[in-house]
């Protein structure tokens, strides 16, 4: 039972509780016992942190199927390994070197030391961005709905976005919020922040108390850090720009707005094609152009050991460094004057092979199947399904059985990792003394 199993195993049996709750009466308004293939898809977007679904959240799913969703969710946000460590913390058990191994490879750490800490900390963080944007967005829902309802709302929205989800309670999703700077900013916010990384916010936030507590000058901060604020922001800002391009001619979308609409809902789909499924225009009727911008957006993903999906923006910037270096004719490959070691090259490479043959393969095998929709739709689909993104053209609902298991299975692979799943499978690699001679390949 190695540790790739371990998680892989974890996600799964989580998986299937939260089918198993979705199924039940309680969860749904008509007070029926649910559809197998709706509670497994549902479960498996909302652990996967997706938000793909096939009936409308908000009126399918009672309160208590609302508040199932929730907490897969969070527990699929977090982790199974952190979800786990931390009830660990809870009952007073201390970690053995399984669990610091497991919180090792869940969170990419190359270290054992302060896991405990980091655990608290994690958990620390997430509850205060939730319950702060709760009662942030609060101010606006309560204008409309009974104030319980209100908080409910706020709350649901809140974790949804923090753990870059994408699921609403509204049937146009956030449509009709396309004008409001607050809900606009507030999800935006959560979005960014849960997708790039807790240790970046960790160290963001160590820095802050070494720079202005301690009065100390001289914090160092950390390549992981660098790469992933610098990426994001670069990605935040392209597609910004990408999206007023390509949009702002198109009547469906961006063309009826006003200017300041317009600003907000390029931004807010620059942000949300990356991590988290929210949109506040019509994804359908976006133009060809914007769908590809979209879609690169969303296999490039979030960062690491953050809430999001996608390849992760640390793998995009080693293979773009990758290929600035060999354009430039040098034999290593450097970050801010930093070497990176070759098997992360390698690692980043297999990562984005992998990606790239299993959404071929998932995309001919639904292509067979769904012979209604045009292919760009159900590429569209199981990009979004394996980046954990949850935006959809609309054809989700109208997939057959057959087509949404093999969307149910693009997400939980995305969200495990294909590196970490093909681990599982094989099992840990058996080390060998065998040295290869060297010899020159025609490539390019």
């Amino acid at each position: 039972m190695t540790i790739a199993r371990t998680i892989c195993l974890g996600f799964m049996a989580v998986i299937l509780a939260g089918t198993s709750l979705l199924m039940l009466p309680v969860s749904t308004t008509s007070g029926t016992w649910n559809d197998p293939i709706v509670a497994l898809f549902t479960s498996t977007s909302a652990v996967c942190v997706t938000g793909l679904a096939v009936v409308d959240t908000g009126t399918y799913f009672s309160f208590w199927g609302q508040l199932f969703i929730a907490l897969l969710i969070q527990v699929g946000g977090l982790g199974y390994m952190t979800t786990t460590t931390f009830l660990m913390l809870l009952i007073g058990r201390k970690f053995d070197l399984r669990q610091k191994l497991a919180i090792q490879e869940s969170f990419d750490r190359p270290f054992l030391q302060g896991s405990q800490s980091l655990m608290k900390s994690v958990i620390a963080t997430t509850l205060v961005f939730e319950l702060t944007a709760t009662f942030v967005m609060l101010t606006v829902f309560a204008q409309k709905y009974d104030f319980r309802y209100a908080v409910w709302l706020s709350l649901f929205h809140s974790i949804s976005a923090w753990n870059n989800a994408g699921f609403g309670l509204f049937k146009d999703n956030l449509i009709s919020y396309h004008s409001s700077i607050i809900i606009n900013l507030s999800i935006t916010g959560l979005i960014i922040f849960g997708g790039i990384g807790y240790q970046v916010i960790i160290e963001f936030y160590t820095w802050f108390i070494y720079r202005f507590q301690y009065k100390r000058k001289g914090f160092v901060f950390s390549l992981n850090y660098k790469v992933a604020i610098s990426t994001t922001i670069f990605l935040l800002v392209i597609g910004t720009l990408a999206f007023l391009l390509t949009e702002q001619g198109n009547g469906d979308t961006l063309a009826s707005l006003s200017i300041q609409d317009k600003l907000l809902a390029a931004w807010f789909q620059s942000v949300t094609s990356r991590t988290a499924g929210f949109n506040t225009i019509d994804i359908g009727k976006i133009s060809v152009e914007g769908l590809l911008i979209t879609m690169a957006l969303m296999f490039i993903g979030a960062s690491p050991s953050g809430t999001g999906g996608g390849i992760k923006t640390t793998t995009f910037r080693i293979l773009y460094n990758c290929t600035r270096s060999v354009l430039r004719g040098h034999e290593e490959v450097t970050l801010y004057q930093r070497r990176i070691p070759m098997p992360l090259i390698l690692k980043s490479m297999a990562v984005v092979f992998g990606s790239v043959i299993a959404i071929i393969i998932s995309t001919l095998a639904i292509s067979f199947v769904e012979t209604d929709f045009k292919m760009i739709q159900l590429f569209f689909e199981v990009v979004s399904a394996f980046a954990t993104v949850g935006l959809s053209m609309g054809i989700t609902a109208a997939l057959s059985p057959i087509s949404k298991l093999i969307i149910v299975f693009m997400m939980y692979l995305g969200r495990v990792g294909v590196i970490l799943l093909i681990a599982a499978i094989i099992g840990d690699p058996k080390p060998t003394v065998i040295n290869y001679p060297e010899e020159n390949l025609l490539v390019g």
